[in-house]
């Protein structure tokens, strides 16, 4: 019998690497995100490796995300791994200069959007004394850098719910992993400036950047191992990218 997987924001970036690489090995797979043509395109793209379905989601909707796991047909409904993969950064001016309604967006998606989906699937994973969650973080909620305010911050909460709910379900057989990866060439950078597509490109310029498959693979690494194993954290970046040196101002 094929195990299931829930993917949110599956219609870009690592959402959609990851509905390639489990469709292409047999897992029914359950697509979630805000564009629905891009769903109906995967559907299309994927549907003659496994079987697919897909609903167009808000995360931040606490009913959608209620009703779409009451409405899943039979075949979809033991959500065997759900990759929390929704989420955005937006803006990157000092905090004193910042969008409070952008501030609320990344809140909302990134925090909440993330425990509604968990509590959402949660209860039937430890009912069945089966699961994976697989949180996406980011290199962001462990090191800050001049802009990311509150996206680091929402990433650090994702970190710490991570480590919370490993807690929290020790005795079942129910993993959980926090992924954070480092910079990678996605739409993050397109989301993050509005749409201004000359400054997203300039992020990703002259640099050999993680790729969506690559995350994806690791993924896909990490939800089969050995059911003994619980790989609790998994932070990743290009081999172009390192640390920052601490900075100093010197007036």
């Amino acid at each position: 019998m094929a195990k299931s997987i829930l993917i949110t924001g599956a219609t870009s970036g690592f959402g959609s690497a990851c509905a390639e690489i489990f469709a292409c090995n047999k897992w029914n797979v359950i697509l979630t995100g805000r564009r629905k043509k891009r769903l109906e395109n995967l559907e299309k793209k994927l549907g003659n490796f496994s079987s697919i379905y897909t609903s167009q989601l808000d995360v931040r909707n606490s009913n959608e995300v209620e009703n779409l796991i009451t409405d899943l047909p039979q075949e979809f409904r033991d959500i065997d791994v759900l990759v929390n993969n929704a989420g955005l950064a937006l803006g990157l001016e000092p905090a004193v200069d910042a969008s409070l309604d952008d501030w609320e967006v990344m809140v909302d998606t990134n925090i909440k959007g993330v425990l509604y989906c968990t509590k959402a699937v949660l209860p039937g994973m430890v009912k069945r004394n089966r699961g994976h969650i697989i949180n996406v973080g980011s290199t962001a909620g462990n090191w800050p850098y001049p802009g990311g305010n509150v996206y680091g911050a929402t990433k650090s909460f994702v970190q710490q719910f991570s480590r919370n709910l490993r807690t929290d379900l020790l005795g079942t057989k129910v993993r959980v992993t926090n992924i954070e990866p480092g910079m990678a060439e996605t739409e993050f950078s397109l989301v993050r400036f509005k749409g201004d597509k000359k400054k997203a490109e300039k992020v990703y310029e002259n640099a050999d950047l993680l790729q969506p498959e690559d995350v994806a693979e690791i993924i896909y690494w990490v939800v089969n191992t050995p059911e003994r194993v619980n790989i609790n954290t998994l932070e990743v970046m290009a081999t172009c990218q390192a640390w920052g040196p601490l900075q100093v101002h010197q007036s």
